[in-house]
Order: C-alpha cells, then sequence, then structure tokens
C-alpha cells in the first residue's frame, strides 16, 4: 500500500458516495488507475463495504449504555453460543471481548430507559453463559465513527 493507496482510503473515509470520477480527480489520477486500485484495496479487505451513517437520535434511538459482561465459564462452546446470540441482537451496535474482568464490553441503544430495562431483563441476561453484568450510561459521545489514522 502506498500513498496513493492511503489517498484513496483517506477520501472515501469522508465521503464513501464519491464516484470513481471525484475520486480520481481528488488523488491526481486517472479513472482507469483510480479505478484498478480501489478494486484492488476491496479485493484485499482494506475497504470493507460501503454504508450510510444514521443517527440513532433522530431515529428515537436516543438511549445508549455500556454493558459490562462476566462470564461464568472460558470455554469454547459456551462463549461461541453466546457470541452468536450476541450478533443477533439488533441493539447490540458494538461487542468487543476483552482480557481480564469483564469478559465482554457491549454498546447498546435503545428508545428509553423503559426499552433498555426491557432489554437487558429479557434478552442480556439470558445470554448464554452469562454469570454477572453491570452496566453504566453512556452521558455523551465526544468521538465516535472517526476515520482510521491513515
Amino acid at each position: 500500500m502506498d500513498r496513493v493507496d492511503r489517498e484513496i482510503l483517506a477520501a472515501l473515509q469522508k465521503d464513501g458516495r464519491l464516484t470513481v470520477t471525484e475520486l480520481a480527480d481528488r488523488v491526481r489520477l486517472s479513472i482507469s488507475p483510480c479505478h484498478r486500485r480501489l478494486r484492488a484495496l476491496e479485493a484485499s479487505g482494506a475497504i470493507r463495504g460501503y454504508r450510510a451513517q444514521l443517527d440513532a437520535h433522530t431515529l428515537g434511538l436516543a438511549f445508549e449504555a455500556l454493558v459490562f459482561v462476566t462470564m461464568h465459564a472460558a470455554d469454547r462452546a459456551t462463549l461461541d453460543a453466546f457470541e452468536s446470540a450476541v450478533v443477533d441482537m439488533d441493539h447490540v451496535l458494538q461487542a468487543q471481548r476483552l482480557f481480564g474482568d469483564p469478559d465482554y464490553l457491549l454498546r447498546v441503544v435503545a428508545r428509553d430507559l423503559t426499552s433498555f430495562q426491557e432489554l437487558y431483563d429479557e434478552r442480556l441476561a439470558t445470554l448464554p453463559g452469562v454469570q454477572r453484568m453491570s452496566s453504566t450510561l453512556v452521558m455523551k459521545s465526544i468521538a465516535e465513527d472517526r476515520p482510521l489514522p491513515l
């Protein structure tokens, strides 16, 4: 990956709707070489996909919590079952497995406190292998969906 590839990636991180013509102009290439580089970046996995960024508050999902999960066991079957169930939960925006205690961190959105409580009690607390959960509310997001430093 060279400087031009990084410029392509930086431009697309800022605006994923750029046409190949606009992208080529921004990185000072002709269209064909820019298109070849773009396809190569996609094929390599450097570009995983394209999507619209939606505003959770505008869509009525103004309640956000971080949920810390400690598992009762760390065997592969338990972890696989937990992770598979988490992936199927639309309200879980991010899930990370951590070193140490707790075992997982989940970023969860809901409409309001009542909706979160229902989700917590009926879905999160019943996930496979969960020993203990604790949560904290997000007061304000300072930095999110930031571009990768290239």
